[in-house]
């Protein structure tokens, strides 16, 4: 039964939901045994009068979800639903691909890792790790965290065009803790050393009592899409310490890039640890 939309703001978004709803069914109707359907068939399947599943087959069109047999005049799904599928199985992948290297890494720093890919102006979380120690770093996949205060964040900041660092500071940079680096002079030079060096560090500048080291992950492009890093308490995972685990988490971001396809010039970039 087709929804009517009512003169009420409420009616309007219910209508408005009820269309988005109808076409992710339509979407999710066609299968590898059913790749072209028709018209007819779709309503049946839906429940939806024809009038309604040619209006939302027409927009689906429009945005590339959907394509239309020319001869035959029956819809498959389009380039676009695709893409977005590639993008989720490649994620998908991109975190499972890593795991080993992260677990290897565990158990060289006896620290908890991470893998993040940056969202904006944060960092999320997608594969994490946690040291087996008593006293630890827990950090949820999902978690977010503001980039501009963690290594994993300014990582990949440091390998990102100005613009997008140019973004970051136009919202403005909080101090969340006395070691925040919130001016955006200090804050690109920060960036500098870290292209310079291969790897960022985060001394308790998102929260107290916490440090944390990271290094590039890069796609077969040899874009920095990633960061792995390693985090524990300050007490244990002093700075000295901290460095000194420079070259694993390095070495663990460089096997996940060359997972990813990444093959460096001979010539490329080395590593200089301070």
């Amino acid at each position: 039964m087709e929804l009517k939309a009512k003169p009420t703001k409420t009616g309007k978004l219910k209508t408005r939901l009820s269309s988005v709803a109808n076409a992710i069914r339509l979407i999710k109707v066609f299968s590898d045994d059913e790749y072209e359907i028709g018209i007819s068939d779709l309503g049946k399947r839906l429940h939806l009068p024809k009038s309604t599943v040619h209006r939302l087959a027409t927009t689906l069109v429009e945005v590339g979800m959907l394509e239309q047999n020319p001869e035959s005049g029956k819809y498959r799904l389009g380039l676009v639903v695709f893409e977005l599928g590639s993008l989720v199985r490649r994620k998908m992948d991109f975190s499972s691909e890593a795991k080993p290297y992260l677990m290897e890494l565990r158990e060289k720093t006896d620290e908890t890792v991470h893998l993040a890919i940056l969202d904006h102006a944060s960092i999320v979380y997608i594969n994490s790790l946690e040291s087996k120690q008593a006293i630890r770093m827990t950090l949820e996949v999902g978690m977010r965290k503001p980039a501009y205060a963690t290594a994993a964040g300014k990582v990949i900041l440091a390998f990102q065009p100005d613009e997008t660092v140019a973004r970051l500071f136009a919202g403005g940079l909080k101090e969340l803790t006395a070691n925040t680096i919130v001016d955006p002079e200090a804050f690109r030079q920060e960036l500098a050393s870290i292209r310079a060096r291969g790897y960022a560090i985060a001394d308790e500048e998102n929260e107290l009592g916490a440090r944390s080291l990271a290094a590039p992950v890069r796609d077969h492009f040899g874009n920095v899409i990633a960061a792995a890093s390693i985090a524990g308490p300050s007490h244990r995972l002093t700075k000295k310490i901290l460095i000194s685990f420079a070259p694993d988490v390095i070495a663990a971001a460089d096997a996940i890039s060359a997972r990813l396809g990444y093959r460096p010039l001979r010539s490329a970039r080395q590593h200089h640890l301070s």
